[in-house]
């Protein structure tokens, strides 16, 4: 089974039809990756064609105010993501003449764009053979490939992302990066995957030995908590 061709195959038929999709245009790529951070698709859209509509360009989003910035962001949460656009955009707007690095290394130093951020654009705007590694895609890669590291340990994704940069294809990588992560938005899901109608079912590690409940593997972190306690002694 020819991994990547058989998601390249499925991809057309079963895609979403979002505005991100299908345009090369870094600046709406970028926004819509920000906007779905923590967010899902249905709460983000809303937000990601306000902005488009308020913001037509990165320069438009440099030159409005924060207020305005963080009055249209309201609601969504994680408020940090819009201050670090909008620092990103007047970056962009002055050290960069407002285009965008196209390349992931130039876009990762940017302020708020990290590993996949970086990716998912220098993929999906200007072509770069990068493997683009969310969520979705350690949880495809886990159950496929019967894989138990951890993905929240810098180690089990360094093992994800190398593996995925294997996986990549030479022809058509930014159609497979969208495809392998719509096929876990939509088929792979986190509960009640549709294995009955997978068409990677036959080489898939976790169908056959029943853990696509336990993979991807994600060790919780214990949140602790300190309590102080002050003691009155009253004569």
């Amino acid at each position: 089974m020819d991994f990547a061709q058989t998601l390249l195959a499925w991809y057309p038929d079963h895609k979403r039809d979002l505005p991100w999709r299908d345009t090369p245009n870094p600046y709406h790529i970028w926004l819509s990756e920000v906007i779905l951070q923590q967010t899902r698709v249905k709460q983000g859209l809303p937000y990601y064609v306000a902005f488009v509509e308020l913001f037509p360009t990165v320069q438009d989003l440099a030159n409005a105010s924060e207020e305005l910035v963080m009055r249209t962001w309201q609601g969504l949460g994680y408020y940090s993501r819009a201050r670090n656009m909008h620092a990103t955009a007047k970056i962009i707007a002055q050290a960069w003449q407002g285009n965008f690095p196209t390349t992931k290394a130039d876009l990762i130093k940017l302020k708020g764009i990290g590993e996949y951020t970086a990716s998912a654009i220098a993929s999906f705007a200007f072509g770069e053979q990068v493997a683009v590694v969310d969520g979705n895609v350690f949880r495809v890669l886990s159950r496929f490939f019967g894989i138990e590291a951890d993905i929240s340990s810098p180690k089990g994704v360094k093992h994800f992302q190398e593996l995925a940069k294997t996986l990549l294809p030479t022809q058509q990588s930014q159609t497979y990066n969208q495809a392998i992560m719509e096929f876990g938005a939509l088929q792979c899901t986190p509960q009640k995957p549709n294995c009955m109608f997978c068409p990677l079912q036959a080489g898939c590690v976790a169908h056959a030995t029943g853990k696509q409940d336990s993979l991807p593997v994600k060790t919780q972190k214990i949140k602790q908590v300190v309590y102080t306690w002050q003691w009155f002694f009253i004569k």
